[in-house]
């Protein structure tokens, strides 16, 4: 059907939501976004969906979610009953409608008996991923945009481990969403009916103490904190999101006192009425806590994204003011601690392997290999982390120690199979008590780092291609660097292009390489200086991500190369 029959279709309801009916009546002054809101099914993907909110195929609402819990329901109805039967697990965060979503794909869920497990309450996406685990569902649902503004929502879905649906199982639930012809005729279950005979059951605090309990592992060394961390100063801004459910009871649990969480994004507010992007990599996300911090001279600023999966941070410099650190940053002062504090308490595991994606800093490898540990890369993607978790436990060939990527997500003990942004508080607030003891701070102990193993700096440049023409304009760009392929940039020659899609590395004498990674549309250019440059279309939003990863003899030599590098990219982009 042309976009607009399809519209029509939704025009002529008579029961549509009516909500979505008012806002459809809006949309109709706007020409270029109702063609947007119609024109194609929203991508759901192995990361799910996410997109706006509103009336549309391509839309977050009612029916599509439906739609997506109609897939995964077929796809169960395919297991045997007593699989089926184990349920599916579902949270959600303080989005608008996300409680009304998850609701609605419990009552699909319901109507083809299968058992869902809905949290009372919004609950962090790595605490639905324990959930999975913890009660042995088959599933998860978690309703969240993440880090996205307010007019965002998304699905995603978890397999048996408690790692995002494995891609061979998720294009299978793609395929039983796209053959459901008609989203208005999806059957539902009424809740009542559903909560009397027990296909749908509430959780909440049984879980969260069960979660919190594994969170009290993630201490290394807990005389540590009760000798410099029991009173140092921290602040903890939940961003209007899940993170306050949890993150104040992990801390107090491994032994922190003395913290305050910033009142004014303490609100579970969908609006997110004081940072309209709660994307906890983004400066202005941190304005009220670095006041609240200078007033209180703390040590570390932490805030969580709205689902809390994600960990951003600001550390206290000399000079009284705060700088934010990178997510590779984080991600190297966390590896460092874990392993100079596991080596030195002989908890350490001779066949420890960190994991990493392919977009992440080289300086937690140097770190790695300056402590014996292995690195392993995989694509980007917390499931493939997840999925790497899941090898080692069955084949015990190594210990994963840790795993993180770019983009500010860390796991560190995986009884979670996603990022966890509730672990990574805890431990990034023993680190700033390590260097407290020694009369540091996180600042200082980052120059080390920097000293020790080189002025690495890294930095993530995103390009949008909203509206009906992005994905083709996005697909031409990516043709573009494959076809042309620079032979350098900023002056430095490529030595070798690894591509992820035709999985084979090319080097400047022609020979190649095969790549042992599943296959991805991501390209990576070698270059001779040692930097490296990445190419990615995003899985869940209309953008390409250029990625930079360089080395330099100062902090301003390695910055001062990052922006070269992008100024390169933008004019290959442009000729």
């Amino acid at each position: 059907m042309d976009w607009k029959d399809t519209y029509q279709t939704w025009v002529k309801r008579p029961d549509l939501e009516p909500g979505l009916k008012a806002e459809l009546a809006e949309l109709e002054k706007d020409p270029g976004k109702l063609e947007e809101a119609f024109y194609a099914p929203m991508e759901f993907g192995t990361a799910g969906m996410r997109g706006v909110m509103g009336p549309g195929i391509n839309r977050m609402n009612i029916y599509t979610v439906r739609q997506a819990t109609e897939g995964l329901a077929n796809f169960m109805d395919e297991l045997d009953d007593a699989t089926k039967q184990r349920g599916v697990a579902i949270s959600f965060d303080s989005r608008y409608h996300s409680e009304e979503f998850a609701h609605e794909a419990a009552h699909v869920l319901g109507a083809h008996h299968i058992p869902s497990f809905v949290f009372d309450d919004m609950r962090p996406t790595p605490e639905l991923s324990f959930t999975v685990r913890h009660l042995q569902t088959y599933a998860g649902i978690m309703i969240t945009a993440s880090h996205n503004p307010k007019q965002y929502n998304g699905y995603k879905i978890y397999g048996p481990d408690g790692g995002q649906m494995p891609p061979a199982e998720s294009d299978k639930i793609t395929t039983y969403i796209r053959q459901v012809t008609d989203i208005f005729d999806i059957p539902v279950a009424k809740e009542h009916d559903l909560r009397q005979d027990g296909r749908l059951t509430l959780i909440g605090e049984a879980v969260d103490q069960a979660y919190l309990a594994e969170v009290k592992t993630v201490t290394i060394n807990p005389d540590l904190i009760r000798e410099s961390g029991a009173d140092m100063k921290l602040i903890y801004t939940p961003l209007h999101g899940t993170g306050k459910v949890l993150g104040n009871r992990a801390l107090q649990n491994a032994g922190f006192s003395d913290f305050t969480i910033v009142p004014e994004q303490a609100i579970a507010d969908p609006e997110f009425i004081t940072t309209p992007f709660p994307n906890p990599e983004f400066a202005q996300t941190f304005d009220l806590a670095i006041k609240l911090g200078k007033q209180q001279g703390a040590d570390l600023l932490v805030a969580t994204d709205p689902d809390a999966d994600r960990l951003g941070a600001a550390v206290r410099k000399p000079d009284g003011d705060y700088r934010l650190l990178t997510g590779n940053q984080m991600a190297a002062l966390m590896l460092n601690y874990i392993l100079t504090a596991r080596s030195e308490n002989n908890t350490l595991p001779e066949n420890a392997v960190a994991v990493k994606s392919i977009v992440s800093s080289e300086l937690a490898t140097k770190i790695a290999q300056a402590h014996h540990v292995g690195m392993v890369n995989v694509l980007t993607g917390f499931k493939f982390i997840a999925d790497q978790i899941q090898s080692y436990e069955k084949t015990h060939a190594h210990t994963f120690i840790f795993g993180f990527e770019e983009s500010y997500g860390y796991l560190v003990k995986p009884f979670v199979r996603d990022k966890d942004a509730i672990q990574g508080i805890v431990l990034l607030a023993e680190i700033a008590a390590y260097y407290r003891k020694r009369n540091k701070t996180l600042y200082d102990g980052l120059q080390e780092l920097f000293e020790t193993y080189g002025y690495y700096a890294e930095k993530t440049i995103s390009r949008d291609f909203p509206g009906v023409d992005g994905k083709q304009q996005m697909a031409d760009l990516m043709t573009k660097f494959r076809e042309e392929r620079p032979s350098d940039f900023a002056g430095q020659k490529v030595s070798a292009l690894e591509d992820f899609e035709k999985q084979t590395t090319t080097f400047t004498d022609g020979t190649t390489q095969a790549i042992e990674l599943p296959v991805a549309n991501v390209l990576k250019y070698q270059l001779e200086d040692g930097t490296w440059i990445a190419i990615r279309p995003s899985g869940t939003e209309p953008k390409i991500k250029f990625y930079v990863g360089t080395v330099g003899k100062s902090n301003a030599d390695a910055q001062q190369k990052v922006a070269d590098f992008e100024a390169a990219i933008d004019k290959f982009i442009e000729a």
